[in-house]
């Protein structure tokens, strides 16, 4: 079996950076991009589309597979408007930033022929700027690809998903297999976290400097690497933090009482213990990069 046509359907920096992959791997596929009309117009001009279609309905027809790379909420919206259309025999997956709203969604909708219908899908990779003339081919090099399962009882060697998985890692990408619950807490600490602290920082720096040229002036490489997701988009932000939301409060509310805890502890040996503490993590990571 392969996969004689996909529809990607949202071509920004995922869609069409996937969509960018495929064409570079050498993957004999028909690639069909769902979006807006200016948009699927850039992504044909990329290469990356063989056709462009705006209406989902029409865009999915003649597909093997259906990958859903919107925002989180539309996402969820279309798994309810084209999983009643689609034929029994695609596979539809995704590549929602939090899983387990997608994954009710899918159920409700599929009923006991979710596993055979929707694998839940997350690549760590991603850039600030989220739009499609950001996309790369080589983006999901070395980064990992969460496949979530839909359901307990879906299998990992149906030719389908096995397929799916061989064209992911013919992309350069790591795949590993996560259950919803756990995806949403590991990316609430590692992902989503990072995104808020990202955008808190540059939201105080920006009330207590404002336009300030001397700040403007003055380069500090921590600075650009802490703040360099801050210019992520809230309409993007605003899904996974309405979908994930106890998680992201629970990582926030540790991190609020570790900075009160540095803050007490300045000039004391504690300031000490938790840099030595946050070294470990840090040669940890460096010895994974290794």
């Amino acid at each position: 079996m392969s996969f004689k046509q996909i529809t990607i359907i949202g071509t920004g920096l995922l869609g069409g950076s996937f969509a960018l992959a495929l064409k570079a791997s050498g993957i004999q596929t028909r690639i069909v991009g769902c979006d807006r009309a200016h948009i699927l117009d850039r992504a044909r001009e990329m290469g990356a589309l063989d056709a462009q279609i705006e209406d989902p309905a029409e865009a999915i027809r003649g597909s093997d597979l259906i990958l859903l790379a919107t925002p989180v909420g539309t996402i969820i919206d279309l798994i309810e408007r084209i999983g009643p259309i689609a034929p029994p025999d695609v596979l539809i997956t995704d590549v929602g930033s939090t899983k387990e709203e997608i994954l009710e969604r899918a159920r409700a909708v599929f009923g006991d022929q979710v596993s055979r219908r929707f694998l839940g899908g997350h690549p760590m990779a991603g850039k600030e700027h989220s739009s499609i003339s950001s996309a790369d081919a080589g983006l999901f090099r070395s980064a990992t690809w969460f496949f979530v399962p839909s359901s307990p009882q879906q299998d990992f060697q149906d030719e389908r998903i096995r397929e799916y998985r061989d064209m992911v890692e013919r992309l350069g990408a790591h795949v590993v297999k996560i259950e919803g619950d756990r995806h949403d807490h590991i990316c609430a600490w590692i992902s989503h976290l990072p995104q808020m602290v990202s955008t808190a920082l540059a939201g105080i720096l920006m009330d207590e400097f404002g336009d300030s040229s001397e700040l403007q002036e003055i380069t500090s490489r921590g600075l650009r690497e802490m703040t360099r997701t801050a210019s992520s988009p809230y309409s993007m932000w605003r899904d996974v933090a309405h979908t994930n939301m106890a998680n992201i409060q629970q990582a926030l509310s540790a991190l609020e009482q570790r900075l009160a805890h540095i803050r007490e502890n300045l000039r004391t040996q504690v300031l000490r213990d938790e840099f030595e503490r946050a070294n470990l993590f840090g040669k940890k990571r460096s010895g994974d990069r290794a």
